[in-house]
């Protein structure tokens, strides 16, 4: 029986380099050698310059800006290993663009989250690793296994120092009270919640904020900042609402689109606190911006992976049963349930 740490290959695409590098060092192994090439007219050219037939390949690629093009290639490394007799293929998504697109809001339009997944499975991943994606619903639309990672405590260390006396946690919609309240109980803190009303794509109007804020700073959280116009609306009901100046923004995912970071700071923002996961630098060159990596986290499922201990809560029984045959794999010990990354279940 062979080992199978050492028969997996890393393979990075474009999407986030550094924290694909940063995962390579935290297991001590090398990446991948591939070719990763654009056409003038866009169009993307991959080829894999090292033998990947009989492996297990681990792709390590967010779906981040530009979404398309990095979906695009994260299909075009999966059909690469696919052909060239993988065997079996493990997607890392960082950040798994399209999954807020997990229902119909209207008539004759698509659900892109099950449209992403169907394109993936179809590439020839057999498993899929995601941190904090943007709706849970998304596991469903896999028939492999779906691994979604949470940042939440890795965020709440980084943060806790600087919280003042008396904070309060808000979630900015209805939508992020789970998470809201996940943040909660580990700071042992009060939940707020904005309610709104998004009027289009950029743009949501705050009705009104449910819970006590009046003089209290506020760490407001949310799993990605894409406009900053939630999180900008947020702040300025809590700020009529009586709230403290001191505010602090938490998000897993900082993809940032122009002018999202002068929306915040405009807004009264003082601090913004993300990961890694999208390797998106701000037009403010990070000015009041900490960023806190998931390289330990996504490593340490990889781990796992090798030793086919699954991370807590992660997998679902039918998915689990239609996982194509993979290789033989080299039993080892269960990890302490300090060491084990934290499944978004598990918060």
């Amino acid at each position: 029986m062979r080992d199978e740490a050492s028969d997996t290959l890393l393979i990075a695409g474009t999407g986030n380099a550094p924290l694909a590098a940063a995962i390579a060092a935290e297991l001590g192994r090398p990446l991948g050698a591939c070719a990763i090439r654009r056409f003038p007219d866009g169009e993307v050219a991959v080829e894999l310059e090292q033998s990947v037939r009989g492996r297990e390949v681990v792709l390590l690629q967010p779906t981040a800006p530009p979404v398309n093009d990095q979906l695009v290639e994260l299909l075009a490394l999966a059909d690469a290993c696919r052909r060239a007799a993988a065997a079996r293929v493990v997607a890392v998504v960082p950040y798994f663009g399209y999954a807020r697109g997990d229902k119909r809001e209207h008539r004759r339009v698509p659900v892109m989250a099950r449209l992403a997944a169907e394109l993936i499975e179809s590439a020839g991943v057999h498993h899929v690793i995601a941190v904090d994606v943007h709706s849970q619903q998304l596991e469903g639309f896999f028939r492999i296994p779906v691994d979604v990672l949470t940042a939440v405590p890795l965020l709440c260390d980084a943060v806790r120092e600087r919280l003042s006396a008396g904070t309060v946690v808000v979630s900015p919609d209805l939508g992020a009270v789970r998470l809201a309240t996940a943040y909660a109980r580990r700071l042992g803190l009060p939940v707020a919640v904005c309610q709104k009303r998004r009027l289009d794509g950029a743009t949501v109007e705050m009705a009104r904020v449910i819970g006590e804020v009046d003089r209290r700073p506020c760490l407001v959280v949310d799993d990605m900042i894409t406009t900053g116009s939630t999180i900008a609306g947020a702040v300025a009901a809590l700020r009529e609402a009586g709230a403290a100046d001191d505010m602090t923004v938490v998000a897993t995912h900082g993809v940032f689109a122009e002018g999202a970071m002068a929306r915040l700071f405009d807004a009264g923002v003082r601090h913004v606190v993300v990961t890694d996961s999208v390797p998106t630098v701000p037009a403010s060159g990070g000015r009041g911006v900490q960023v806190a990596s998931i390289a330990g986290l996504l490593a340490g499922t990889i781990r796992r992976m090798w030793g086919d201990h699954a991370p807590p809560g992660a997998t679902a029984p039918a998915a689990a049963a239609s996982r194509p045959p993979a290789v033989p794999r080299q039993p080892t010990a269960v990890p302490a349930a300090g060491d084990r990354p934290v499944a978004a279940d598990d918060v």
